[in-house]
């Protein structure tokens, strides 16, 4: 053996240590298991403890401040609410108000042209004129407007009332202690109320003391 081949040889030993133990191998992590620290996270370390991210604490003012908000405006829509049923109820009032006037007035006009007729049928009735045919036309007619609400009202020894009697002729009576209506020359009508036509009548006045009944009478010829 050549002293170059014993170099060689003897040379091989080292290289195969080399490649045993000369170089560094990667060592494992410690087990977290046992006791050791966990590894630090990218995700731990940028976020806190949990990995999430931070939350600003909430301002109990603001809350306040925005509850208070809400109700004023709760209160403001409720009064609006409250503004429009309020209209709504006022206009269903006139609506309605009108209508009932609408139709009240046209039943006093359509009543009040009849009047002159339902006077010729008294006037017959007092001289015994209605009979027969006549007879069943003038109950129907007056049948028809006492049904639409026409009253007929003035009575001989009604005590006398302006605001339903029109006196025509005045006279003095002891046998009566109020001005009362002695004749009903035409009688008076209303619908409710309203007095389509007042009855027109004579009256008698109660005697002042020291007044004749002459004297009353002449007062009624005047």
């Amino acid at each position: 053996m050549t002293p170059a081949d014993h170099q060689h040889e003897s040379a091989e030993p080292a290289a195969d240590q080399v490649a045993g133990t000369g170089e560094p191998q990667e060592t494992a992590a410690p087990d977290a298991g046992a006791g050791g620290p966990a590894p630090r996270t990218e995700a731990g370390a940028a976020g806190g403890p949990q990995g999430g991210t931070d939350e600003q604490p909430v301002d109990p003012t603001e809350l306040v401040a925005d509850l208070t908000k809400a109700q004023e405006d709760v209160a403001n829509l409720t009064g609006d609410l409250q503004r429009l049923q309020a209209e709504y109820v006022n206009y269903k009032r006139r609506v309605d108000r009108d209508r009932e006037l609408v139709k009240q007035n046209a039943q006093f006009s359509v009543l009040s042209s009849l009047l002159p007729v339902l006077d010729d049928i008294d006037r017959a009735r007092e001289h015994g004129e209605v009979e027969g045919g006549f007879k069943a036309v003038a109950d129907a007619l007056e049948g028809i407007v006492a049904g639409l609400g026409l009253v007929k009202f003035g009575q001989p020894g009604d005590e006398f009332d302006p605001n339903l009697h029109e006196a025509l002729m005045h006279a003095h009576s002891a046998d009566v202690s109020t001005t009362t209506c002695q004749n009903i020359v035409h009688a008076g009508y209303r619908i409710g109320d309203r007095v389509v036509r007042p009855a027109r009548v004579t009256v008698v006045d109660p005697l002042v003391e020291g007044d004749s009944a002459e004297q009353g009478d002449s007062g009624a010829g005047a």
